[in-house]
């Protein structure tokens, strides 16, 4: 590995005893095979390639196992901490000008590399895999396809398998840009916002041989409020106050009618309203807008604080040209 390899690929490690050697094996013999792509310049072809493996608090022999491969820099978490975690800390001692990352399941095939780079000399600034064949159990592509289309209708990304971790970015993509919770999925969503080109490509897909999937339920619920998160940010990140503002209009709006109806049936009808429970939510509706409203407000503030103190803006300049 050189001083400042043009390669980054970072895998995320938790309980893979019986994988590690073998995925190492098959990155290292992908990259060595890339020296003779045509999809990288001369210049791109001599700077090399680094493997960064990140042990996220594995309990069997994951690094021992890691230990025996070279070249390899590892990165040990102290305890689980989690895949968007270990993700961010590999691409965060990546010095690569391109990061690929993958899992360390051997369910990706390091092959792709070169179909991801191909893909990526188009232009792109991110080049996602695409699982066209998955070789997964019907429950895990079930509920795998249930959240694509989720993040179709809320987030409006253009890639089909988000979940895919096969993926190459430009370094510069992650200068202002940390992971958290299940975030690593999608970061080709989250770069997109900011203006990126995004990419994809279909890859190859095998089934799990050894060790076990850490996918499950919980990691699900994690991705369901992390796309909340991002759908906020896509529509609302600019212009919070309409959100909540504008919720908390209606809602007021809608409490300030029904008291006003509840008024015209007491003065004009006579009806006695001490045991009708309408008043009550005509209350609960206005103070439920004022409360929404005001959180507009603060939210508006904590944002502009947060573009203010990053010393950036809700934009990104892709370039600037002078003739």
């Amino acid at each position: 590995m050189q001083e400042k390899p043009y390669l980054s690929v970072v895998v995320p490690l938790y309980n893979e005893e019986g994988n590690v050697m073998e995925l190492h094996k098959r990155i290292k013999n992908a990259c060595d095979a890339l020296a003779l792509s045509p999809a990288l310049s001369q210049r791109e072809r001599g700077m090399g390639y680094e493997i960064i493996f990140v042990d996220d608090g594995s309990k069997d022999k994951t690094v021992e196992e890691c230990k025996a491969c070279s070249p390899l820099k590892l990165i040990k978490f102290r305890k689980n901490f989690g895949q968007t975690a270990a993700f961010d800390a590999g691409i965060k001692e990546a010095q690569g000008e391109i990061v690929v990352t993958m899992d360390g399941d051997l369910q990706n095939n390091p092959d792709d590399i070169g179909l991801l780079l191909d893909e990526m000399s188009k232009g792109f600034d991110v080049v996602s895999g695409w699982r066209f064949q998955r070789k997964d159990s019907f429950t895990k592509k079930f509920f795998s396809r249930g959240a694509n289309l989720l993040r179709k209708i809320l987030i409006h990304d253009t890639i089909h398998d988000s979940g895919c971790s096969l993926k190459a970015y430009k370094k510069a993509c992650f200068v202002e840009v940390d992971l958290f919770g299940e975030m690593h999925r999608f970061m080709p969503a989250i770069l997109e916002l900011q203006g990126y080109r995004v990419g994809e490509v279909k890859v190859s897909h095998f089934p799990r041989i050894h060790g076990q999937t850490k996918y499950n339920w919980k990691r699900a619920v994690k991705g369901f409020v992390d796309m909340i998160s991002i759908w906020f940010w896509r529509k609302y990140a600019n212009r919070p106050l309409h959100l909540f503002g504008g919720a908390g209009i209606v809602f007021s709006f809608v409490g300030f009618v029904i008291l006003v109806w509840m008024a015209v049936e007491k003065i004009f009808m006579g009806a006695a309203l001490a045991e009708k429970i309408w008043p009550l939510v005509g209350i609960f509706f206005i103070l439920a807008g004022i409360q929404l409203f005001i959180s507009g407000l603060l939210v508006d503030i904590i944002i502009k604080n947060y573009y203010k103190n990053r010393n950036a803006m809700n934009y990104s300049i892709r370039e600037i040209t002078e003739n």
